[in-house]
């Protein structure tokens, strides 16, 4: 049985051209499977067969009362195996188990309430999944727009924070701007620590935090070991190892080629644009490339021209989630609400009137300062507040 996803892949991939052996290769079914489906030209309907005669349809009467007698305790079937054996069953224990499990009620499943996002507002970002370690690794970079579902893929041959920074980057591009919040799960190259002074007090990496402020996004991050609060892109992931990664490589491996990440590459960028954005999604019901446009996406950023090793402080950088907002000067690693009188700044700055640059941490990144544009700064958050 195959899914309506699936025969809509089917379906775009003859469009392509694609062989019906390639495409049963591409999708994971067989091809008589892709060639049925092809030439009934509608919709998979499936149909339950006809209940055949078996050594255990005899007993099904039984074995129902059993069970609702015992309700809400469950017989187990090496009992009732003993009890129909009495009564002549002939069958094999594995014929009863199977019939068993027909009849034992579902247990109660995890509540899933799946959040959808408005246009524009939220990023879906996975960690840099590993496809392959050793001497010639290779990740692939995800994202998904939450309210569209427009995805995006890029392979790489590390996990450093600037090849991080160059993956969004190139997904700002391909999407044609870039949404308010990027959830992110606990990547090292995003977040050294949660939770580091307290509740929502993060201990974000300096220069991603820079980026971020520079682009403007605000980090969200998901709480830890709930890969469901960044669903679309987990289950995006799955997607692209079963219907991308594993049968290029496959593709590959009988001619004796491996994959690398140009190769990669080269092949996600069409497999996006012809299958992934044009399919029907399951959730949405729409192709995702028809839902760009509503996502109201904010403009593309100039180009980033910091620095990382630059960028990054002499202490690590403590970004606190509040409702005000909070300074953090470096060298001395004091949080501050920004409405202390001005005197309580001037007495830290000249703590450190030595120093080159002052690092300012405001609500969602940090910018270094000189003292003349610290006092600036200052006396503006006084002003707002």
């Amino acid at each position: 049985m195959i899914t309506d996803e699936v025969y809509v892949e089917i379906e775009l991939l003859r469009k392509h051209g694609m062989s019906k052996r390639l495409i049963a290769e591409q999708v994971g079914c067989a091809v008589n499977t892709v060639r049925s489906h092809l030439a009934a030209d509608t919709w998979p309907r499936y149909q339950r067969n006809k209940l055949r005669v078996t050594k255990l349809s005899a007993f099904a009467d039984y074995l129902r009362e059993r069970q609702a007698a015992a309700h809400p305790a469950w017989i187990p079937a090496t009992v009732l195996l003993r009890e129909i054996k009495a009564l002549g069953y002939l069958g094999s224990h594995s014929q009863l188990r199977a019939h068993m499990h027909g009849l034992k009620p579902a247990g109660p499943m995890d509540p899933v309430v799946r959040f959808e996002t408005a246009p524009g507002e939220q990023t879906q970002v996975g960690a840099l999944v590993e496809f392959r370690h050793g001497r010639n690794p290779l990740y692939a970079f995800c994202a998904t727009l939450g309210y569209s579902r427009m995805s995006f893929v890029e392979f790489v041959t590390d996990m450093k924070v600037e090849t991080l920074i160059a993956c969004h980057q190139h997904a700002f591009e391909a999407f044609g701007g870039l949404t308010r919040r990027i959830l992110y799960d606990n990547m090292k190259t995003v977040v050294i620590e949660r939770d580091a002074t307290g509740d929502g007090a993060h201990r974000f990496h300096a220069g991603f935090l820079d980026y971020a402020r520079h682009c403007g996004f605000v980090i969200k991050l998901c709480r830890p070991y709930r890969a469901k609060t960044k669903g679309k892109v987990e289950r995006f992931n799955g997607y692209l190892r079963r219907s991308f990664y594993v049968p290029l490589v496959a593709q590959l491996k009988q001619a004796g080629l491996a994959l690398d990440a140009v190769t990669a590459n080269a092949q996600v960028r069409r497999w996006l644009k012809d299958i992934v954005n044009e399919r029907v999604h399951g959730t949405t019901q729409m192709r995702p490339a028809q839902r760009l446009p509503e996502e109201s996406l904010q403009p593309l950023p100039r180009p980033w021209r910091g620095d990382i090793r630059a960028a990054r402080p002499q202490h690590e950088v403590i970004a606190v989630v509040t409702e005000r907002p909070v300074v953090v000067i470096e060298r001395i690693a004091q949080v501050l609400p920004a409405q202390h009188p001005l005197a309580v700044y001037e007495l830290l700055l000249d703590q450190i009137r030595n120093e080159q640059r002052v690092l300012i941490i405001d609500e969602i990144g940090y910018q270094p300062m000189n003292r003349e544009q610290a006092n600036l700064f200052f006396q503006g958050k006084r002003g707002a507040l």
